[in-house]
């Protein structure tokens, strides 16, 4: 188990490093260099654009890749979404400017943004259903918790090596060609990706299924028929949780810089520690779930979501360093208490013949409502006045309590001889 999730762990950070970095070059650079022609604000939205692309690809990916994992097994999925991601990644780094080509030059990043979505919407699925599949019971929710410490890991890379870059580069020699190094970085980290992934077995769940012919011919369309209203409330259960963390780590970091005059550097200082903190807490959070169940933290993770985020925006508006840090410190807090628990929770809530599919495409819909929309409505909200954009925080609010009405109507799937083995007297009953 932990050769598993050293494996899904390092391939999902590298998955989201390839995300993440785009979404902080959109906050920092992309705007004046593939959008000159619109003013600052505009320029920003429309790098958001490009930006949200990639999240309106990952239930594309989820279709795609589910269909794979499916139908020929969850081991193929993970080998084709790291190529196809780091292989994007790495062409946007080459992509030249409006200044040099043209209209051409934002096309192209909305080609390959949309690519990378592509690839991280397959990605999830396969690297989730590697260690819930394999794990014993009552360890599921914690073995299934380590891809999801992977994002933090790849938004800590990305973040440091942009954070080094702009400390060690003039804004000139950045806006160059020092933002592009992260993207070329990123081909050297999926070779390694791949090769580390090239020793993985096929889950044992799966090998039963195909070995009694019961895998799914249309994974989708089964998904359609009988579990419909299950992937739309999984999408809007998890949408707090998109919506929560790209508020934080790409909004929040535009603000920071545009709105308020606070440098880059301290801005991505703030989001690092508190990321860094949250990736660390993801697993402890996990046990919690294999001992009491999953439902109930995802419920107080909304609940807390819900609390915060007038909280957090406030802070965010004082520009201090330190203020700011636990404004987001809470909310990634509360964004962990849930996300820990769904690498386990999606998976047991569908049926194993269309799990890769039901589970991936419920998570990367979420995506789409929390995700993409997220940094464009808030950036939108809060262009104008001089007091703090409260208007982020009530839509922020209004996304959590959503959510927790989604949770609500979700079952529990805690597994039942997990229950008993921590409650003795009811397994002597």
């Amino acid at each position: 188990m932990g050769r598993l999730a050293a494996a899904s762990l390092v391939g999902t950070a590298i998955e989201f490093f390839d995300f993440f970095v785009y979404g902080t070059a959109a906050a920092l650079v992309l705007g004046p260099l593939f959008f000159p022609t619109f003013s600052p604000l505009a320029g920003t939205l429309a790098a958001f654009g490009t930006f949200a692309v990639g999240f309106l690809s990952r239930p594309l990916g989820s279709v795609l890749f589910g269909h794979v994992g499916d139908r020929y097994g969850r081991r193929p999925v993970l080998f084709a979404s790291l190529l196809l991601t780091g292989v994007a990644t790495v062409a946007v780094g080459c992509v030249p400017t409006y200044g040099t080509i043209g209209i051409a030059a934002p096309v192209l990043l909305l080609v390959l943004r949309f690519l990378q979505g592509l690839g991280l919407g397959g990605e999830w699925g396969g690297a989730v259903l590697l260690t819930a599949e394999h794990a014993p019971e009552h360890r599921r929710a914690l073995w299934s918790s380590f891809p999801q410490i992977g994002p933090s890991i790849g938004f800590l890379l990305a973040n440091g090596v942009m954070l080094a870059l702009s400390a060690g580069l003039t804004d000139a020699e950045f806006r160059s060609w020092g933002w592009r190094v992260p993207f070329w970085a990123a081909g050297l980290l999926a070779a390694a990706g791949l090769l580390l992934r090239s020793s993985l077995t096929e889950t044992p769940q799966f090998e039963e299924l195909s070995a009694a012919g019961r895998t799914a011919g249309a994974p989708l369309a089964e998904i359609a028929r009988d579990h419909w209203r299950l992937v739309l409330l999984t999408a809007g259960a998890l949408a707090v949780g998109y919506a929560t963390f790209y508020a934080v780590s790409t909004w929040a970091l535009a603000y920071g810089t545009e709105r308020l005059g606070v440098s880059s550097t301290v801005m991505l200082s703030c989001v690092m520690a508190a990321v860094a903190i949250k990736g660390a807490v993801t697993p402890f959070v996990a046990v919690l779930a294999d001992r009491w169940g999953r439902r109930p933290l995802c419920l107080a993770g909304c609940a807390a979501s819900a609390l915060w985020m007038f909280p957090m925006v406030g802070l965010l508006h004082t520009a201090r360093p330190w203020l700011m840090f636990l404004g987001f410190l809470g909310a990634l807090l509360a964004f962990i208490t849930m996300f820990a628990v769904v690498a386990a929770y999606l998976p047991e809530l569908y049926e194993p013949r269309v799990r890769c599919t039901g589970a991936a495409v419920g998570y990367n819909l979420a995506g789409v409502l929390g995700g993409a929309l997220t940094p464009i409505v808030a950036t939108s909200l809060s262009g104008g006045g001089s007091g703090p954009p409260w208007g982020v925080a009530a839509y922020l609010t209004v996304v959590a309590l959503v959510s927790l009405g989604c949770f609500a109507l979700l079952p529990e799937t805690l597994p039942a001889r997990t229950v008993r083995r921590a409650d003795p007297e009811a397994a002597s009953a």
